[in-house]
């Protein structure tokens, strides 16, 4: 990851995901996580804070199935795995649609794909497309 410390130096980081953990998410999901994502679960589980000027909320991997189960996510956009959010009405997660696993945003209410963003090709992108993006 390209200088994750400067990307998520005012994040409030969560103690790192075990790879226990982490696999046991990936089972009941069915599915594998990206690579750099799963590098930035094993720096830390989450946490909340600012990557750039733009506020953000990683949800630890042990509540993934949990809170995508609660936002009905897979019956209002099938294919994404939300990840976290703005803090306020919006979603980040990964199109799982395709192979590459590119990074969406959606908002929670009037959830469909037809309103996703796209915030980068990868996890990696995404962040630096955060830190980046101006107010």
């Amino acid at each position: 990851m390209a200088n994750i410390v400067r990307l998520l130096s005012d994040i409030n980081l969560r103690c790192a995901a075990t790879e226990t953990s982490i696999a046991k998410v990936q089972e009941q999901l069915g599915l594998n996580l990206p690579a750099d994502y799963v590098a930035f679960l094993r720096r830390t589980n989450g946490g909340e804070g600012f990557v750039g000027q733009q506020y953000v909320i990683f949800w630890g991997v042990d509540e993934l199935p949990s809170m995508n189960c609660d936002y009905e996510v897979e019956m209002y956009a099938p294919g994404l795995l939300v990840f976290g959010s703005s803090g306020g009405g919006e979603a980040y997660g990964f199109d799982t649609r395709s192979s590459q696993w590119p990074v969406v945003s959606m908002p929670f209410v009037g959830m469909e794909w037809e309103v996703a963003e796209p915030m980068g090709p990868t996890f990696d992108a995404f962040l630096e497309r955060l830190y980046e993006t101006r107010q």
